[in-house]
């Protein structure tokens, strides 16, 4: 049957329109291809290892695969600068580390602004440090090691990952607030290097993490003095932390999401409700745990604020020391 001329118009124009909203219905699905996760720290690191668990959450509850981009170096300003540089549709994030807050303020031409050109997505764990030192160290107690870094000034070496580090600057944060001097000594190789260091007597105290640290403290291999975050770590439940013998301080590393600037709303808000998801799953959260870290829930406004509060606080310790880029 032959359909006027009007009436086959109507009905070709209604087929052209559900077509077109087929398409923008396509396109809006998110995500429509694999997504990269980069991490701006090296394969088996605490960010990479995070990057892993939270991309394999993402691809068994959103159908698409979320593959781990390392790109280490440039002291982590190469992985953020390459996101910076992404197209802002979701499919490129970016693991948000401490060092965010940091280069702000330890770099004067980066090239990027991290909070102009990152949109936060939602923050996942803030990871103790901890300050240790050999068994055979005089001190066994944290006031007692401040007393005797009174006594010893600037005799005492101070061992971190290297200069600009979170772990730096927790050290730093404690010298200022505990009034004590150390030689900083920053070591080439990472937390394991770290580690082989303190056991070889190259350097009296770090600043390292829980999770490279936690198996030679249970051994006896290495002392714990005190764990850095605001309250105890239920890892080492019986060692204090250092704002209960110096009030206020604390120091942690951050670890979330991020996306390029302008990245859509409903992207962020769905990725931010799986991260709040993730939470809830037992066995995720046991993974977190492994990682010695306490959860960080909230909104993409809420993350942000605590990566602006970090940057003010590292800001004041970079002032105070004059510590500056290698």
């Amino acid at each position: 049957m032959k359909l006027p001329r009007r009436q086959f118009l109507h009905l070709a124009a209604g087929a052209a329109a559900l077509s077109a909203v087929s398409r923008i219905a396509r396109a809006q699905v998110y995500p429509s291809r694999p997504v990269r996760i980069v991490v701006s720290a090296a394969p088996g690191s605490a960010p990479d290892i995070l990057a892993r668990l939270i991309g394999q959450w993402f691809s068994e509850r959103l159908g698409q695969q979320f593959v781990i981009d390392d790109r280490p170096g440039g002291s982590n300003t190469i992985g953020t600068e390459a996101v910076v540089r992404a197209a802002p549709d979701g499919h490129t994030l970016l693991l948000v580390e401490s060092s965010a807050s940091i280069n702000a303020n330890l770099y004067t031409k980066l090239n990027y602004n991290f909070l102009r050109d990152i949109a936060l997505i939602a923050g996942i764990l803030r990871l103790p440090q901890i300050i240790a030192v050999h068994p055979s160290f005089p001190a066994k107690t944290l006031p007692e090691f401040i007393a005797y870094a009174k006594s010893n000034p600037d005799r005492l070496n101070m061992g971190t990952p290297g200069v600009g580090t979170s772990l730096h600057l927790g050290g730093e944060l404690f010298k200022m607030m505990a009034g004590v001097n150390m030689v900083h000594v920053p070591t080439r190789g990472g937390g394991a290097a770290l580690l082989t260091d303190l056991l070889g007597g190259q350097v009296d105290v770090i600043f390292g993490t829980t999770a490279l640290s936690i198996e030679l403290i249970r051994a006896g291999r290495i002392r714990p003095l005190a764990v850095t975050t605001a309250t105890r770590w239920a890892g080492l439940p019986d060692i204090p932390t250092v704002g209960e013998f110096v009030p206020g301080y604390e120091a942690s590393s951050i670890l979330g999401l991020g996306a390029p600037r302008n990245t859509p709303a409903t992207i962020i808000d769905t990725l931010n409700k799986e991260v709040g998801a993730a939470f809830a799953d037992p066995k995720i959260m046991g993974r977190f745990t492994d990682l010695g870290g306490t959860l960080l829930p909230g909104s993409p406004a809420d993350f942000r604020k605590i990566v602006a509060d970090e940057t003010e606080k590292w800001a004041r310790v970079i002032r105070f020391t004059g510590i500056k880029s290698e």
